[in-house]
């Protein structure tokens, strides 16, 4: 229900006013005075101020200006037996939403409230729109999106059963892993299996914006919080409301944000940014990192507090390198879905492709794993990618020094500078002075190290 403040120091004027308002249906308060007013608008926030400009203290004109610095999305009428073309456009120029001239019918005043009241929620629905179409368009630009978890080794299905677990509570739910490894999935996963599955899962990077735009996002703002905020702004956490939100790179979070977010965590309220109306809100907290909290608290970085209200459900995501039997299916998977898009259907990896991507030790994990394959089904020549087709075929470091097959010191060094001069030629497209830069070589030494192992 929308809420009316009217101000109107002559009793019979107000309290004809309050009736025509309640017959509305609306929620009426009443104040004598300009100052009575102000105490009740410092308490709550109303849709709609209807005040009387000649008063004794506070004129109509001052209670506008005071109400639009408390909050600038309140609409305020202005009401005068005084009226004059002067006076209306005066109160325009403050923010008035319109401008009523005594004596006045009952349906001319009903009219313009019930104007001003479509107004705001016309306001509110395109406001609510806008930010909606933001967020949609935040997440179709968003390509980290693999659209299901994949995976059938044992840690998966480890993984597969504590989502199940913890989709059927409310608990707030962090989730560790390194980058690449698919936390987002694990959450969206989480809320599709839980019963909030119906309303939004609302999702914010927390290292990928500055302090001050971040809280903004999170919390909304009000109409001339800040330089810039020509609106009201809802945050995430308002469009999560009876859904989800989950919070990314959460060691990444200000410390003044985490204050906020705590707060939200115990109490479920928060103002926005440039507001003083308390907002209650429903929302489920999923978390996500790629960073050690525990040591973030140790160096104060993190506030142990709001650490132990995160960490009630901890998931731990394995690194691709730990879970290589699932490499086969995921990379099928990834060729079958890019090979479709770029209308290359039915390409397949030939058995020593992926026998070299099985080798791999991946420290970008299943993001660089799909990118390798999109890369390889592009400049593939045919539909089978060979070893050559992946960035990868000129071997792997770490594969070679872990598995050593009795070479000596001087076979192993002259395997791992191969390696390096082939990187670096492919790095340069073939310029031998710009690999020779790249290796911090003569160029004339590049020319003999070709040779020697037999790449020119």
């Amino acid at each position: 229900m929308q809420s009316i403040l009217v101000i109107e120091d002559n009793d019979t004027m107000r309290e004809g006013m309050v009736q025509i308002l309640e017959k509305m249906r609306l929620a009426v308060t009443q104040a004598k005075s300009g100052e009575g007013g102000l105490e009740f608008f410092a308490k709550e926030r109303y849709a709609l101020v209807v005040t009387d400009y000649r008063m004794s203290g506070l004129n109509g004109l001052e209670v506008l200006q005071r109400v639009k610095q408390i909050s600038p999305g309140t609409e305020v009428m202005i009401i005068t037996a005084y009226g004059s073309i002067d006076l209306a456009v005066k109160a325009m120029q403050y923010g008035a939403a319109d401008f009523i001239a005594k004596p006045f019918s009952h349906d001319e005043f009903r009219l313009k409230v019930q104007k001003i009241l479509q107004k705001i929620a016309q306001d509110e629905k395109l406001n609510r729109l806008a930010d909606e179409n933001v967020y949609l368009r935040e997440e179709i630009d968003d390509r980290f999106n693999f659209g299901e978890i994949i995976g059938e080794s044992p840690k998966m299905k480890e993984l597969y059963s504590t989502i199940a677990k913890v989709a059927k509570t409310d608990s707030s739910v962090i989730i560790y892993g390194e980058s690449g490894t698919g936390k987002e999935l694990v959450a969206r996963a989480i809320h599709r299996a839980s019963a909030r599955s119906g309303n939004s899962f609302i999702r914010v990077n927390c290292g990928a914006l500055a302090e001050g735009v971040l809280e903004s996002e999170l919390f909304g703002h009000e109409k001339g919080a800040f330089t810039g905020a020509v609106r009201r702004k809802r945050g995430r956490f308002e469009l999560a409301d009876g859904g989800s939100i989950f919070l990314d790179e959460i060691g990444d979070l200000p410390a003044a944000t985490q204050v906020k977010l705590l707060r939200v965590l115990q109490e479920r309220e928060f103002e926005r940014v440039g507001g003083e109306q308390t907002l209650t809100v429903d929302v489920r907290i999923l978390t996500a990192t790629n960073r050690d909290l525990k040591k973030l608290v140790a160096e104060e970085k993190f506030r142990e507090d709001l650490y132990y209200r995160l960490h009630i459900i901890p998931i731990y995501l394995p690194p691709l390198r730990e879970r290589k039997e699932d490499i086969p299916i995921l990379a099928t998977h990834f060729l079958e879905r890019v090979g479709k898009e770029i209308g290359r259907a039915g390409m397949v990896l030939t058995a020593e492709a992926m026998h070299l991507l099985c080798r791999y030790s991946w420290p970008g994990n299943i993001r660089e794993l799909e990118n390798i394959l999109e890369r390889a089904a592009v400049l593939a020549e045919n539909h089978h990618i060979q070893p050559e087709d992946l960035p990868i075929a000129a071997g792997e470091e770490t594969e070679v020094l872990r598995d050593l097959n009795g070479l000596d010191l001087n076979s192993l060094l002259a395997q791992v500078e191969k390696q390096a001069i082939e990187k670096a030629m492919a790095k340069a497209a073939g310029i031998k002075t710009e690999a020779a830069r790249v290796l911090g070589i003569k160029t004339s030494a590049l020319y003999y190290k070709l040779e020697k192992y037999g790449l020119i």
